[in-house]
């Protein structure tokens, strides 16, 4: 029979990162593996909670995976991979044995299937690339041949066309079962308020159907009325015990400077933030405390800890619990070894709903008659920009763009394209108005404004740790551009603005393509940004992220300044002859040697350069990375 169990175990799987902005998370789950299906339950089986199938006639490539690196984040060590239609499950075994038990038998079941691959990735998809090939597409095809029959030192054959025939049919297919995708049913971590008729209200904490994701930001979904409409996908969060997206205490790309900094400012005793750790799949708990000795405050770090089998969680040895959200609500009434109570959580994202990718689901044309024009925020490269309102209760930048100024057919269209980047560190483009000139462009309202005048108007307010912490806003945001093979072209200080939280964004991604200024573009130029640009850039104006990297590490240098401006005192000319020279800018005050090196990096030639990746503890310190 087709529902008898063949394989039955508890394996921990990670999830599938289907959108590239997702986290990695790993869960233990019950797999069950019979003739027709790949199973796998949240506890025991015979409870029947099912969190996901894969249909055994769509198996395309069973294999181990290998991974050349001990980095793997959970208790088993041995994953190896399932793909079908076009998603990769990565499953990790307890033992090399196990492993190899799962991929047999699976291999055994799939040996009919039509659709067999000849090629496959012998490593896994990680940071948005594969790392046996590098390349950056999830559906690239394979690079080595792939051997269904499990000896390593034969090659597979192509099946022929007698033996295609020859094959049996494919099983009828089981009875249709509700759907069991993951982020099926979603909690809404944020309230929203609908602004188009399309549009469908989120509640904070109430459950909600997702039945449709054609558009990675707008998913349409179903409330517990059945009213069904669009809701930005970056609003809800998974279901789930283990999902701790879903609690106010939770704030999942919060590094340690910026813990520090809110704490101090909440400045209330037991105020508390759960975030990631910095080392990968693993969480710290930031907890504040107004009595830290010598009549002093003090802020701790404690990493939770998790026990092997079964698996669970503490703070303090003699306190263990099956679920963080279990161990956080104990600590809250119980110090328990802890410096003090978790009495307040800090940094509730009630305060800080994030950005949406546009005002609704296929929005990008914005009517200028909603829009109420307020005071003079600045003029930029393209014109005078103003704080303003949509339909009168959404704060808004809005840039009027000075008739030829700019290509404008060309940024129109890429509009769409650039509407699509959301991130957390980057300003959000919400829409254009294109129908009448002069062009406005609409974006996310920065309290603060351009980083270059923060760091100024407060120079000597700001400790190391504040000031990497930028960096790291920066870097997160530059690494999802990277991801999206998105160029910026003049990063800097300028082109950073910051909120009312503290948050640096970046903004005006790939806007100087479309700039008709031809100073800004010759080398010759004052307007050209020489003193952020590499050899290539200004020899052969050849843009990669590469050259981002280089104007990022010339912007932490602005950073750790406080604003000065780079190298000077000389002319673009002279800059140019130095740098091909070899000659660098110098080490800030502010900066360490190891915050230095991280500069240096960035500025090696073109084939040495380093790429984006960040956040790694370094003695202790959250400090950045970049490997090569």
């Amino acid at each position: 029979m087709n529902s008898e169990v063949i394989l039955e175990e508890s394996l921990i799987k990670r999830s599938q990162q289907k959108k590239r902005t997702s986290p990695l998370n790993y869960k233990e789950r019950v797999f069950v593996l019979t003739k027709s299906k790949l199973t796998y339950y949240e506890g025991r089986p015979e409870k029947k909670n099912k969190k996901g199938s894969v249909d055994i006639t769509k198996v395309k490539c069973i294999e181990i995976v290998k991974n050349r690196s001990e980095n793997i984040p959970c208790q088993n060590k041995y994953a190896f991979q399932i793909v079908y239609d076009t998603n990769t499950l990565y499953v990790f075994a307890p033992t090399p044995e196990s492993r190899l038990q799962w991929v047999k038998f699976i291999k055994e079941e799939i040996k009919n299937n039509s659709i067999i691959m000849t090629k496959y990735h012998p490593q896994f998809w990680a940071d948005g690339i594969y790392q046996c090939c590098r390349q950056t597409d999830k559906l690239a095809p394979g690079c080595e041949e792939y051997n269904l029959f499990g000896d390593i030192t034969r090659k597979p054959l192509p099946p022929t066309p007698d033996a295609i025939r020859a094959r049996p049919p494919p099983p009828r297919p089981p009875e249709p079962e509700p759907e069991n995708d993951e982020e099926e049913v979603v909690v809404a971590m944020f309230d929203f308020h609908p602004v188009e008729p399309h549009d469908l209200s989120l509640v904070i904490g109430e459950e909600y159907v997702i039945i449709e994701k054609k558009d990675v930001h707008w998913w349409k979904a179903r409330n517990k009325y059945g009213q069904q409409g669009y809701v930005p996908s970056n609003y809800v969060t998974e279901k789930n015990l283990d999902n701790l997206d879903q609690y106010e205490w939770f704030s999942r790309n919060m590094n340690r400077g910026k813990a520090d900094q809110l704490l101090r400012n909440e400045d209330k005793e037991g105020g508390f933030i759960v975030r990631n750790s910095s080392q990968g799949g693993l969480y710290t708990v930031s907890l504040y405390t107004k009595y830290g000795g010598e009549g002093s405050s003090c802020i701790r770090h404690y990493h939770i800890k998790e026990t092997s089998f079964p698996k669970q969680y503490y703070l303090a040895e003699k306190h263990v619990f099956n679920t963080i959200p279990e161990m956080i609500e104990y600590h809250k009434h119980n110090a328990a070894g802890l410096v003090t109570r978790l009495r307040y959580p800090v940094c509730s994202k009630i305060k800080s709903a994030p950005t949406t990718a546009g005002f609704s689901y296929d929005k990008w044309e914005i009517n200028p008659a909603e829009l109420t024009f307020m005071k003079e925020l600045g003029s930029g490269l393209f014109g005078v920009v103003r704080l303003g309102k949509w339909r009168a209760q959404y704060k808004v930048a809005i840039k009027a763009i000075r008739e030829g100024a700019m290509s404008e057919e060309d940024f129109i269209e890429e509009a769409k394209v650039m509407m699509k980047l959301t991130h957390p560190k980057l300003v959000q483009l919400y829409g254009v108005c294109t129908q009448q000139r002069p062009i406005y462009i609409v974006t996310e309202f920065m309290e603060h404004g351009c980083l270059l005048n923060f760091l100024r108007q407060r120079h000597g307010q700001f400790n190391s740790d504040i000031l990497l912490s930028m960096c790291q806003d920066i870097c997160e945001a530059m690494s999802y551009l990277e991801q999206n093979n998105f160029i910026h072209r003049d990063l800097a200080a300028r082109n950073c603005l910051v909120n009312d939280a503290g948050v640096v964004k970046v903004s005006d991604f790939g806007m100087t393509r479309y700039v008709l200024d031809d100073q800004y573009t010759s080398s010759c130029g004052a307007k050209f940004p020489v003193k952020w640009s590499p050899p290539e850039v200004f020899n052969y104006s050849k843009f990669s992220s590469k050259s981002d990297i280089w104007s990022f590490g010339v912007l932490m240098w602005e950073v750790f300044t406080e604003g000065r401006m780079p190298f000077e005192s000389y002319s673009n000319l002279e800059v140019v002859e130095m740098v091909t020279r070899g000659e660098r800018l110098y080490r800030p005050k502010l900066a360490t040697k190891t915050i230095y090196s991280v500069m240096m990096a960035c500025w090696h030639e073109v084939s040495l350069r380093c790429s984006f990746l960040f956040c790694h503890s370094l003695g202790g310190k959250t400090c950045m990375v970049f490997l090569s």
